[in-house]
């Protein structure tokens, strides 16, 4: 049910003295673009009357196709509380082409089309994303540094975390444009922390996800703090992960919950992370998108390296949470916080419905710490690995169909020829590890 009519939204803009109005929308990395226009424009912009140029965006289109148009979704309206300059709010939009169709560039769309699917199925996909990030100090000139305040660890509190007061404002900033947050916390490295909100249906939840990076980038700049969600900022120190929990609702009951079932999951939910399964090495150049994604995916620091699932551990990549009924959920662990919630969303409910659809059936669980197994004992076990590198990820993205599907034609070309740069790009620069381990020695 929508929480907002565009004339709800122009008597709030009027009520709350709105002088500004983000309109906000992402590119095909997730990264947030706007446009802003002044309240006057309100009514035209409720109208779906606003251009752009696209040509502009990274993988949107070419120059002699150029114009788009933002179509706000008033439901997303909210009032940006740390604004300094008159009242300031945002519209999440999607992008259209001018002829009215939709722009299949959009990832908004994307992640609509597979959401319609499983609607036509009769389920609802709900999501509640685990985001963690780094705090570090910037330099005399405002640049990032990886230096923390802080020798924090797990759960610690002040006065050893000394992020902790610009965390407390993140939470307060996100109650206020509606998140319900139901944890924050201090992280395992130094510097880093993860801010919980709850779960809600995927849309709403990847619309969130963009606008929590954006508190918190904020929050953390006006602290004197950069904010990161780099996967593997720091060697030897743990990563930063977006741990994903999925669930499927019909008529508002979780289908994933059987409480006769050892591990409390019905048979849907076996067939969809089956599913999830069969196809993670083919979702991995997107839910992992950096070439720095897969330091992060090394032995000892909990994040997955083998496509396995248990109830026990959380080396491998399904984790069967402990929660029961309604809270049934099955949750994945290798996806990152650079990666385009919209896609990954997308991606993953189809590699479950498909799962649903070929009844697939899992492996038995591995409820053993996956990484001190040897490799003759994961064969056994029939575990399999994830992707070695960003190169690996994108050759088993071309390899499975499923991934096109998914994305559309535009979307999976734009896609694919930016990360073929990026590793390019990587192969070919010299690194500083390289300097200092052969510029005196040879």
């Amino acid at each position: 049910m929508a929480k907002y009519t565009p004339q709800d939204v122009m008597r709030l803009v009027k009520e709350n003295e709105v002088r500004f109005i983000r309109l906000q929308f992402t590119d095909i990395f997730g990264a947030m673009k706007s446009v802003n226009v002044t309240s006057s424009q309100l009514e035209k912009v409720l109208r779906n009357e606003c251009k752009f140029d696209g040509s502009s965006i990274e993988g949107f289109t070419r120059i002699e196709e150029s114009d788009m148009c933002l179509h706000p979704d008033p439901d997303t309206f909210c009032i940006l509380p740390w604004s300094d300059q008159g009242q300031v709010a945002r519209l999440i939009c999607d992008v259209y082409k001018t002829d009215g169709e939709p722009f299949m560039g959009s990832p908004r769309h994307v992640l609509k089309r597979v959401l319609k699917k499983a609607k036509d199925m009769g389920y609802d996909f709900f999501v509640g994303p685990e985001l963690e990030f780094f705090l570090f100090q910037t330099d005399d000139a405002g640049k990032a540094t990886t230096r923390t305040f802080d020798e924090g660890s797990y759960f610690d509190i002040s006065p050893v975390d000394q992020g902790e007061i610009a965390r407390r404002e993140m939470c307060i900033l996100l109650e206020e444009m509606g998140f319900e947050i139901e944890a924050a916390h201090h992280e395992v490295a130094k510097g880093q922390h993860e801010i919980d909100f709850k779960y809600d249906e995927a849309l709403a939840t990847a619309d969130n996800v963009i606008t929590f990076k954006e508190v918190v980038k904020t929050t953390a700049q006006r602290h004197g703090l950069h904010a990161t969600f780099m996967p593997k900022p720091i060697f030897g120190a743990a990563g930063s992960g977006m741990h994903i929990n999925m669930s499927l609702f019909r008529d508002g009951k979780n289908v994933f919950c059987d409480e006769k079932d050892r591990y409390g999951l019905s048979e849907t939910a076996y067939h969809f992370f089956a599913g999830v399964m069969r196809h993670a090495p083919a979702l991995t150049a997107v839910t992992n998108p950096l070439v720095n994604s897969y330091k992060r995916l090394v032995p000892g620091y909990e994040a997955p390296l083998y496509i396995a699932w248990s109830a026990r551990n959380r080396s491998p990549l399904i984790r069967i949470p402990d929660a029961k009924g309604q809270a049934t959920r099955i949750e994945l662990r290798n996806p990152d916080p650079t990666a385009n919630p919209y896609l990954v969303f997308a991606l993953v409910l189809e590699a479950g419905l498909t799962g649903m659809e070929e009844r697939l059936t899992p492996p038995p669980a591995v409820n053993q710490n996956i990484y001190t197994m040897t490799a003759e004992e994961r064969r056994a076990c029939g575990v399999t690995a994830l992707p070695k590198d960003l190169n690996a990820a994108v050759e088993n993205m071309e390899a499975d169909p499923l991934v096109r599907r998914v994305l559309g034609d535009h979307v999976y070309e734009k896609y694919l020829a930016a990360k073929r740069t990026e590793w390019h790009d990587y192969c070919v620069r010299v690194s500083q590890w390289e300097l200092e381990e052969y510029l005196s020695k040879y």
